[in-house]
């Protein structure tokens, strides 16, 4: 399930769209302001954002700059809602970061259409394709995963399980997981495991990062699951 952070200071609309995002089958969070906004990005970042031009305070385009100006969300799918329809006023929130415009008003077909197609442009190219992650870096094409420590390559030697746990969490980064949502995503819908499973797995994961130095990259986040940040911290396994 794909989470969807709408930033919409009018409260029909909001409502209006979380209710066709949630019957598509999207986990939606509704703020109304800029502030309001970046909390819900420091706390975990979504999958895509819905934002409006015209806010209380900082207005949209100032929050798709700043976000596209840090590390951390400068890959957030973001797509921008606005009365403004003038061509400038297009090129201004493109040119802010947005990755699609969309004017009001708007059918909801073509907002769902407008979500599915940025958030194929995002996904990850390939499931073969490496992906790195502070220096940890995973080939599926090699079943390798390793990590530079000083002048020393280190191979990290993980079974399959921790494999594609461990890919999984890289091509999803500060995003939490919940025990069930892993075990959809990891081991399949259609196998039945207990959910404290996936604690046994994600401990051998950090034992298996932790000759690489990077087991702290896996955190638990309390009462709600896992998440695999992009910096490194030192924790018990």
């Amino acid at each position: 399930m794909s989470s969807v952070l709408v930033v919409e200071d009018e409260s029909a609309i909001a409502e209006l769209i979380a209710i066709n995002l949630r019957h598509a089958g999207f986990e939606v969070t509704v703020v109304a302001d800029a502030d309001e906004a970046q909390r819900a990005v420091d706390r975990v970042l979504p999958d895509l954002i819905l934002l409006d031009w015209m806010l209380p305070g900082q207005s949209g385009v100032q929050l798709a700059r700043r976000w596209r100006s840090e590390a951390r969300t400068r890959e957030l799918p973001l797509i921008m809602l606005t009365a403004r329809a003038e061509e400038a006023d297009k090129i201004t929130g493109l040119d802010a970061g947005a990755d699609d415009y969309l004017t009001k008003p708007f059918s909801t077909k073509e907002l769902l259409a407008r979500i599915r197609a940025v958030l194929r442009r995002k996904a990850p190219e390939s499931l073969d394709t490496a992906v790195e992650v502070n220096g940890l870096r995973l080939d599926p094409a090699t079943r390798r995963v390793s990590r530079r420590v000083g002048d020393e390559q280190r191979e990290v030697k993980v079974g399959p399980t921790e494999f594609r746990l461990l890919h999984f969490f890289m091509t999803h980064p500060e995003r939490v997981h919940s025990r069930a949502q892993l075990l959809d995503r990891v081991w399949g819908d259609h196998v039945f495991i207990e959910e404290r499973t996936v604690d046994v797995h994600v401990k051998r994961l950090r034992e298996a990062l932790a000759p690489a130095e990077c087991s702290g990259l896996i955190e638990t986040v309390r009462g709600a699951g896992y998440r695999l940040t992009q910096q490194t911290r030192s924790v018990a396994a």
